[in-house]
C-alpha cells in the first residue's frame, strides 16, 4: 500500500511503499477514502504534542472513513461497510494518512448513510471530544443553557449541536465574523472581545450558565461565566488556575481527554458507541460537519497541514 511517512519533526510527508497490514482478532482492515485534518495533527506533526506520544517516523492522521476490507475474529462488521472513526496517528499506532489501516473494531462505527467520505472524516475527532464533555461530564439537559467557548471551532460547533439536540439553549463565542455562522446552529453569538462578566450580565442577568464547555483553554473564564451550582468541562485543560470563582459558585469541573482509549486502551467501546450515536444525529439533521471549502488530495496533504496550521 501507498502511505505518507513523517521521519522529523516539522518534516517533509515521504510517499513509500509498505505492506498491506492484516487484521488480527478483534481488528478490521479499513481502505481509506477520506483522512481529515486537525489542529493535533499539525501538532503532533511538529512535534509539540507531547501528550500524544507519538515517535516518529510515523503515519500521522487521526480521523478517517472508509470501507471494511477485511475482518478478524470476533469482528460485528462487515465485509463491505462503510465506517468512521479517530484509529491511530497517536501512540505508535498507524494513521489514517495511507490506502489501508488495521483498526481496533471498537473505535469506529458505520458511518451516516448520507454523508460523503469526506464530510465523515472530519467527524470523530471533534464529535467524540465534543460529546465527552457536553454529555458525558456536564450532562446538559434540556432547558439548560449552555455556554461553549470557542464555538465556532472544531469541537465548539459540535458541541453547541449536541447542546441543541439535548434540548439546552445555547451560546458561542467567537469573532464577530463567526456570528452568522454561530446563529445558523441556533446559538446566540457571544463576542470573545467582551470581557466575561458583561457578558455573563448581559445574557443571563449576572446568574451565569447552567453549564460552560471551554474548547480553547480558557477556564478562568470559565469558572467566571458558570452559575452556582453549574458545571464546567474542558478539552484543554491546562495550565494554572485558581479555582476560587469556581469553589464560590459551588460548581464543578471535569476534563475530557479523547485520547486515552487510544494511548492506553481502556474505554475504545465508548469511542465506538459516541459515534453510532452521532451518526444517528447525523441522519436525523441534527448534527453537521463544518468543512473547509478547499479539497486537499493525497499528494497535497501538506498544503492542508499548511492551512490548518494557519
Amino acid at each position: 500500500m501507498k502511505a505518507l511517512v513523517v521521519e522529523t519533526a516539522s518534516g517533509p510527508f515521504r510517499l513509500v511503499e509498505l505492506p498491506k497490514p492484516v487484521p488480527g482478532p478483534g481488528e478490521i482492515l479499513v481502505k481509506i477514502h477520506a483522512s481529515g485534518v486537525n489542529p493535533l495533527d499539525t501538532k503532533i506533526w511538529a512535534g509539540a504534542a507531547a501528550h500524544a506520544r507519538h515517535p516518529l517516523p510515523a503515519i500521522l492522521g487521526l480521523d478517517l472513513a472508509g470501507t471494511v476490507e477485511a475482518v478478524g475474529k470476533g469482528v460485528a462488521f462487515r465485509t463491505g461497510d462503510e465506517v468512521y472513526g479517530m484509529t491511530g496517528g497517536v501512540g505508535g499506532v498507524q494513521g489514517s494518512l495511507a490506502e489501508y489501516a488495521v483498526v481496533d473494531s471498537r473505535l469506529v462505527a458505520k458511518k451516516p448513510a448520507h454523508l460523503s467520505m469526506r464530510e465523515a472524516a472530519a467527524l470523530p475527532l471533534v464529535t467524540i471530544t465534543a460529546w465527552e464533555g457536553m454529555v458525558d461530564r456536564v450532562h446538559v439537559t434540556e432547558g439548560e443553557t449552555a455556554l461553549v467557548i470557542g464555538g465556532a471551532g472544531g469541537v465548539g460547533h459540535i458541541a453547541l449541536q449536541l447542546a441543541r439536540a439535548r434540548g439546552a439553549v445555547t451560546f458561542g463565542t467567537g469573532s464577530t465574523e463567526d456570528a452568522d455562522y454561530l446563529r445558523s446552529l441556533n446559538a446566540i453569538p457571544v463576542d470573545r472581545s467582551v470581557p466575561v462578566e458583561r457578558y455573563v450580565r448581559d445574557l443571563t442577568g449576572e446568574i451565569g450558565f447552567d453549564v460552560v464547555y471551554d474548547c480553547v483553554g480558557a477556564l478562568d473564564d470559565a469558572f467566571l461565566a458558570v452559575r452556582r451550582f453549574g458545571r464546567v468541562t474542558s478539552s484543554l485543560g491546562w495550565g494554572t488556575h485558581s479555582l476560587a470563582p469556581l469553589s464560590f459558585r459551588c460548581a464543578s469541573y471535569a476534563g475530557v481527554f479523547t485520547l486515552l482509549p487510544l494511548l492506553t486502551g481502556d474505554g475504545r467501546e465508548a469511542h465506538g458507541r459516541i459515534l453510532a450515536e452521532a451518526a444517528k444525529l447525523v441522519e436525523a439533521g441534527q448534527l453537521t460537519p463544518r468543512l473547509n471549502e478547499r479539497r486537499f488530495s493525497f499528494d497535497q496533504t501538506a498544503d492542508a497541514h499548511a492551512l490548518v496550521r494557519s
